[in-house]
């Protein structure tokens, strides 16, 4: 059976999960087969990094204990050679950030799967599974670290401009106060207390948003904050700058109502459309980052693996 040993392993390092399938449905001893690098469908997997052809190994329930202390002829086992940094196979999120977050997702998520006390063992080399993983990503870290910096400064400008906007919004009165009681003359008018609310939120999701993005700044950018820590603060950041500038174009929408009255209502509105059109096309674009963000931050995507052809 050569033949189909090798097309297993191949099947394996190429994230063929069907022909994996039907051979161990068939064939299960092939859970044992190993390359001339001494590499079995394990190392494979986890070194090529399919986690759809190492998530059906581990739910098969056929590995033993031996098949997890196999090593290749570098003695690398399967988290050794999860946590090695491959650069030509990067997963499937955009951001030097968010690729340093599914690293360590990946590499906890093989961890998890393993028998406690491989996590020890050392390499040819002399370096644990964790040694590695730190060495290996020192430069993906960095890159990390200035992209989160950059994106974080010019998103602090912005909401820097919106909480100055909102603040001299929210002092002035459209229309004026009465002279008697010193209330707003449009007090009573629905339009108005949309302004008072959306200058509001504008002004407190602006501030939240400055202070979120110089918390990631102000970072120590440790190997663990980008698993959970600074993914955080970005989605809050990120989260309250968009509502910012949300409750920025419908404060000036209604502001702007109470100028022209009723002589151009119907004609405006159009126009409101149009304001809110850029900012509508920008959110449409990131909502694809913001879903994988929040499934990322909250749940690791390698237990979900429908949906990342990997």
């Amino acid at each position: 059976m050569a033949k189909a040993d090798n097309i297993v392993l191949m099947a394996a390092k190429n994230g063929v999960v069907e022909i994996i399938e039907k051979f161990l449905e068939v064939f299960p001893a092939v859970i044992h087969d190993r390359s001339t690098e001494m590499k079995n469908i394990l190392i494979l997997a986890g070194e090529n990094r399919h986690p759809n052809v190492y998530n059906l190994l581990i739910k098969k329930n056929i590995l033993t204990e031996t098949t997890f202390l196999r090593v290749a002829l570098n003695e690398n086992n399967v988290l050794h050679v999860a946590a090695t940094y491959k650069k030509d196979k990067p997963w499937p999120i955009p951001g030097v950030a968010l690729q340093m977050q599914w690293e360590i997702k990946w590499f906890e998520f093989v961890k998890a799967s393993i028998p406690a006390g491989i996590t020890f063992r050392l390499n040819q080399a002399g370096e644990t599974p964790e040694e590695v993983f730190s060495k290996t990503r020192e430069d993906l870290m960095k890159e990390g670290r200035d992209w989160l910096i950059k994106t974080s400064e010019s998103c602090s400008v912005v909401a820097s401009l919106i909480a100055g906007v909102a603040f001299a919004t929210s002092a002035a009165i459209p229309g004026g106060t009465l002279d008697t009681s010193g209330k707003p003359i449009f007090e009573k008018q629905p339009a108005f207390q949309v302004f008072s609310i959306s200058s509001l939120l504008a002004l407190c999701f602006s501030v939240t948003a400055l202070v979120m993005f110089l918390a990631i700044i102000t970072s120590r950018f440790q190997e663990k904050d980008f698993d959970t820590n600074l993914p955080m603060k970005l989605l809050l950041g990120l989260s309250s700058l968009f509502v910012s500038i949300a409750a920025m174009l419908v404060c000036f929408c209604t502001g702007h109502f109470f100028m022209i009255g009723d002589k151009l209502k119907y004609a405006a509105y159009p126009v409101y459309a149009l304001t809110c059109f850029p900012v509508s096309i920008f959110a449409a674009a990131q909502f694809p980052l913001y879903i994988d963000l929040l499934r990322t931050t909250f749940k690791n995507p390698f237990e979900h693996l429908s949906r990342y052809k990997v």
